[in-house]
């Protein structure tokens, strides 16, 4: 997966805007301004690139032990988040959408009921 493949496939989603709220390399995605990814550009340029994912935490861990390519959220909640090397010879394009869809899922079902209702008319 590229970077304009990653971004393409977020964007896609209703209601996700791009932000970078930390400094000018670290792209976040949000949907109804609630993150879901978050990806170092730098990571990408040196070729290694890895997003942050919310998870489920049961199933994070078992995608961690499952996984080579994936491990606790860097910088961020080991709970609920999980970091994901995309170039990992076990993470295929496919794993990665699915884990981008868990993650946009579990956000928008912790938004509230206006929120998400908010999201549905878009």
């Amino acid at each position: 997966m590229h970077i304009e493949q990653l971004r393409d496939f977020c964007i896609s989603k209703k209601g996700v805007t791009e932000h970078f709220p930390f400094d000018d390399v670290t792209l976040v995605f949000k949907v109804m301004d609630k993150m879901f990814l978050l990806t170092g550009l730098t990571s990408w340029e040196k070729g290694d690139p890895k997003v942050n994912l919310k998870c489920n935490p049961e199933k994070a861990i078992a995608l961690r032990e499952d996984f080579e390519g994936i491990t606790a959220g860097y910088h961020m909640s080991k709970k609920h988040w999980n970091t994901v090397l995309l170039n990992s010879s076990d993470i295929s394009d496919d794993l990665a959408k699915e884990l981008i869809n868990h993650s946009y899922d579990l956000v928008v079902q912790g938004l509230s009921k206006k929120l998400q209702k908010e999201l549905e008319e878009l």
